[in-house]
């Protein structure tokens, strides 16, 4: 079987310097190779692993055949945002994880299955670039439904998308200044160019969906009082938004970051272009980031790129308490770190922060580990090594171990029920909460997953109100 195309990507040399997009996307004649190397199986298995369930062996066929329009449209029928999720997708952990060339026993996509995110990113993009709109629909009936979506993020921007191409009115309130939830915030702009995400909100805004920033659900306004006002559904697509500490000593002292207040600063804030942008943030010569996850790599690509924006020697190193293998990030994102210099220490936890006289952090005590039996994650499990103590010198560390539900709205809504971590219950099948008529997805259901698995929910929730508003 032919090899496959391997995407054009920045040199490290010019992408550590500042924020440009690292993966350049096919060419025509690249997806073209790409496509051609698909099997076109009888019983295609990457669509039972695609969360929102794309007609993927359709869309490759099509673009064999140079059908590129039609290819965009079968995307669009299952997933409003291809050249996003095209961009962000764990793709060796979902669809291309499913593919028949996939080796048996493997815990990720080999390298050999076709690259069907980089094809869904080259037909987002060639819909981009060629203005194609899917149009809403003429059925009448949807007309007189007005729904609220709370969140303009992935799962907020999908159940928009999914109601608005019925005619429905959506109108979404988002608690920031600016659109986009996570994928604004929490994406760098080296992996989810700004232009591309403006482009697929652009989208929403043909289809006549309202946008209201700065407007906190559950501060500002009340879910009765969105009822109130004319909505007979309301979607809830409000993220986890509160980050997770370690828990240990040390860890209140200056020039310890969550990562989500350090990608916020970064990404939405434009910190790195300070003081074009207002937006001051400390950049370290020793930088330390903990966690193993995307949002860990996100952090630590960051970090390095702000020292050499700076004028210092990128000195970045990852502490993950298990070995590579059991990291959850992207394989993507984990050699995109290696390549631009990103230290990583495996099989190390740490046990508390040293500060100097003036409450700064300056160094990190740690234990090895060793691994133990599998948990409920299905990894296996670190355990300490008593008597392995030793410690790294730094002077800033980001904590990037994962987030919780924000309960903003969740603590003045009793009757919006939550199981013990603060997550919001829905049924299953119908994404429907405790409260008639309001409908949640995303990681406020379940907590963190990925972009698509977020949209694959609000896809669900949309049917269900869809279905819930012609009953009513």
């Amino acid at each position: 079987m032919k090899q496959p195309i391997k995407v054009k990507e920045l040199a490290v040399s010019q992408r550590i310097n500042n924020f440009s997009e690292v993966v350049l996307g096919y060419t025509e004649n690249e997806a073209l190779q790409e496509a051609e190397r698909c099997l076109q199986c009888k019983n295609p298995q990457c669509i039972s692993g695609c969360p929102v369930g794309i007609d993927i062996k359709r869309f490759i066929f099509q673009i064999t055949q140079k059908d590129y329009q039609g290819a965009y449209f079968t995307i669009r029928e299952k997933n409003n945002f291809p050249s996003i999720c095209g961009r962000v997708c764990p793709a060796e952990y979902q669809c291309r994880k499913a593919c028949i060339l996939t080796k048996k026993e493997s815990n990720f996509a080999s390298e050999e299955t076709i690259n069907i995110h980089f094809l869904e990113r080259f037909i987002g993009d060639y819909g981009i670039r060629n203005n194609l709109e899917v149009s809403q629909s003429k059925d009448n009936r949807f007309f007189r439904f007005k729904v609220a979506v709370v969140g303009s993020g992935p799962a907020g921007l999908s159940c928009a998308g999914e109601l608005a191409r019925k005619g429905i009115k959506v109108t979404i309130f988002e608690a920031l200044h600016q659109l986009g939830g996570v994928l604004r915030y929490g994406i760098p702009p080296f992996r989810l160019s700004r232009d591309i995400l403006d482009k697929e909100i652009e989208n929403l805004v043909k289809l006549k969906v309202e946008f209201v920033p700065n407007c906190i659900i559950g501060k500002t306004i009340s879910l009765n009082e969105l009822f109130k006002e004319g909505f007979q559904a309301i979607f809830l697509g409000l993220g986890a938004g509160t980050p997770l500490f370690l828990g240990i000593p040390g860890e209140n002292l200056c020039n310890i970051y969550s990562a989500n207040e350090f990608l916020t600063r970064i990404n939405l804030m434009s910190a790195y272009r300070f003081p074009e942008f207002h937006t001051p943030i400390n950049v370290g010569k020793n930088i330390i980031v903990i966690g193993g996850g995307n949002t860990a790599m996100d952090a630590a690509r960051c970090a390095l790129r702000l020292q050499k924006i700076n004028g210092l020697n990128p000195n970045v190193t990852l502490l993950y308490r298990r070995t590579e293998v059991e990291m959850p990030a992207r394989r993507l994102e984990i050699e995109h770190a290696k390549e631009e210099g990103v230290n990583f220490r495996f099989l190390v936890q740490p046990k508390r922060f040293i500060g100097d006289e003036n409450g700064f952090v300056k160094k990190v005590i740690c234990l090895e580990c060793r691994l133990g039996e599998p948990d409920a994650s299905g990894r296996r499990r670190p355990v300490e090594v008593e008597g392995s103590d030793f410690e790294i010198e730094t002077d800033l560390v980001i904590i990037a171990i994962g987030l919780k539900a924000n309960q903003v709205l969740t603590s003045v809504t009793p009757e919006l029920k939550t199981d013990k971590y603060k997550d919001i219950i829905v049924d299953p099948e119908t994404m429907q909460t405790s409260i008639k008529n309001v409908f949640a997805g995303g990681d406020i259901v379940g907590g963190e997953g990925t972009v698509i698995e977020a949209m694959g929910m609000a896809k669900k929730a949309g049917s269900s109100i869809i279905a819930s508003l012609l009953n009513n």
